[in-house]
């Protein structure tokens, strides 16, 4: 079979599928590389590594298609969103990369807010105004190391990386990763002048916008014999890993919604056309120029459970294989709860919050704890309180005009039934799990298939994807989740200031500890 591979660059790993055009991940293989936070706030890549990390896994997966008698007949690329990395003028990296978790930029996205700027460069950018996009982290630059940021060639990302260790060339990256910045104007298709001057770039210093469906002439020579692949096989250079998401998972048709739900989790529709929010709660990404998907990511998701292990059970797995089967044994007490948690509410920010939010310096909390919960009713309201903020997602999207009636899921997480019935209940939805845990790689195989003509119809992928059958939402479970919802609106707006100042206590300690 011909096969075009889908290389996703992500933040802990980057992983290479192939697929043709029957929808069917045929080959995998995932290269990792650890997440630095040499401090607090801080998250960073190595930079030469993920670019490293890219050869390897195409060479890795080129070679097993081969081994099956498939033909790669093209190669297309997903990134990680929000990155941020110094680089010279030939696309290599000057510094390390600065992954979307980073926090450094938070002051700056509340001064945004506070003068009424941020509301104008989200509905031009259709990024919300938040620590984790280059705008603010070029903000912040400025402040921080003025003379850096202007003396930088290039700023890019993942994605510029990426191109540049496979193909080379001019720095360019695509519409889908532009729009993810917070410095493109989605109607206006150029570089937003606002932006720019708020981040302190030039134009000149960001690379060139292509569509998500350009096609690139051809690997690098070395890259190319690494593989075992000629020289002149097509790069197509792809989207942003939450929108390829989507369509791996075939949720491109209207009410259709795609739920990611790994270590965090996200919740995206598409669209025909730009659309934001008006309350800005939802982003809106550019797939293609006809599919713009919009949504809200949560950064908690199967790691509320994980901390639970660590916290609750009794200490660090040793392995990956110990700590799943740890998780496996919490999910499976925490079923034997019903749903509610005897009245236990959970607000589960153990690493901050997204949407609907967009607020700096949120943390978790338990809310109506008594002597008689235990430790089954604090992992079933963690599950509970992530499923809550992806219904309060949908809920944005009910306000802005965008009906759901089905959704795709995917991910580690909804490997688990009570995960997965509980996702039901808090959306009020049928729920269907993919067949293929690796959505986002095979959604930038299709791109690619579909860019160099293949899949003439990108809706098609809805019909190519397997699902299983519905998981239907329990109607007690969800009236109960429905009328608990404004408790968790309620308790986080009631909870920021007294967030805020243990931020400032931690500070204090830090700098003088007892």
């Amino acid at each position: 079979m011909d096969v075009v591979v889908g290389l996703d660059s992500g933040t802990t790993a980057t992983k290479a599928v192939t697929a043709g055009t029957d929808g069917r991940v045929r080959d995998l293989v995932s290269v990792g590389y650890p997440l630095s936070v040499p401090a607090p706030g801080r998250a960073e890549l190595d930079a030469r590594r993920l670019a490293e990390a890219a050869v390897t896994a195409l060479a890795a997966v080129s070679a097993a298609a081969r081994e099956r008698g498939d033909r790669v007949v093209g190669v297309s690329l997903s990134a990680a969103m929000h990155g941020l990395v110094p680089m010279d003028g030939d696309g290599r990296p000057l510094g390390p990369l600065v992954t979307w978790a980073d926090d450094r930029a938070a002051g700056f996205a509340a001064a945004l807010r506070a003068d009424g700027r941020a509301a104008g460069l989200h509905a031009r950018t259709g990024t919300p105004v938040h620590p984790m996009s280059p705008l603010l982290k070029l903000a912040w630059l400025r402040a921080d190391d003025p003379d850096r940021l202007a003396a930088v060639p290039r700023w890019g990302g993942v994605k510029e990386l990426v191109v540049s260790a496979l193909h080379g060339g001019p720095q360019v990256l695509d519409r889908s990763c532009a729009s993810a910045t917070g410095l493109y104007g989605l109607r206006a298709g150029t570089w937003d002048a606002e932006a720019l001057l708020v981040a302190g770039v030039r134009a000149d210093q960001l690379g060139e916008v292509l569509p998500t469906t350009a096609v690139l002439p051809g690997l690098r020579p070395g890259v190319a014999a690494a593989a075992g692949l000629p020289g002149d096989t097509p790069v197509v250079i792809g989207a942003s890993d939450g929108v390829l998401a989507n369509l791996g998972i075939g949720a491109v048709r209207p009410q259709v919604a795609a739920v990611s739900l790994g270590t965090s989790g996200a919740m995206r529709v598409v669209v025909p056309q730009p659309t934001v929010d008006p309350a800005h709660r939802l982003f809106c990404y550019a797939l293609t120029d006809d599919h713009w998907v919009v949504g809200g990511a949560v950064n908690n998701g199967g790691s509320v459970v994980r901390w639970a292990a660590q916290a609750l059970a009794g200490g660090e797995a040793v392995t990956e294989e110990d700590a799943d089967a740890l998780d496996a044994r919490l999910l499976e007490e925490a079923a034997g709860v019903p749903p509610g948690s005897a009245g236990l509410l959970c607000l589960p920010y153990l690493l901050g919050e997204r949407a609907p939010w967009w607020r700096s310096g949120l943390r978790g909390a338990y809310v109506g704890l008594r002597r008689e919960h235990r430790r089954p009713h604090l992992v079933r309201a963690a599950v509970e309180g992530v499923c809550q903020q992806l219904a309060l997602v949908r809920d944005a999207f009910s306000a802005t005009g965008l009906p759901v009636t089905e959704v795709r899921a995917t991910g580690g997480a909804v490997a688990s039934a009570l995960w997965v019935r509980t996702l039901s209940a808090a959306l009020d939805l049928p729920v269907r799990v993919a067949d293929s845990p690796e959505g986002t790689g095979l959604g930038a195989a299709l791109l690619g298939l579909h860019a160099l003509g293949a899949l003439p119809d990108l809706d098609e992928a809805t019909a190519l994807i397997g699902v299983s059958d519905p998981v239907e939402p329990d109607p007690a479970a969800a009236d109960l989740y429905r009328g608990m919802r404004p408790l968790v609106e309620r308790s986080t707006d009631a909870l920021t200031d007294i967030l805020a100042t243990l931020d400032e206590l931690d500070d204090t300690l830090s700098e003088n500890p007892v």
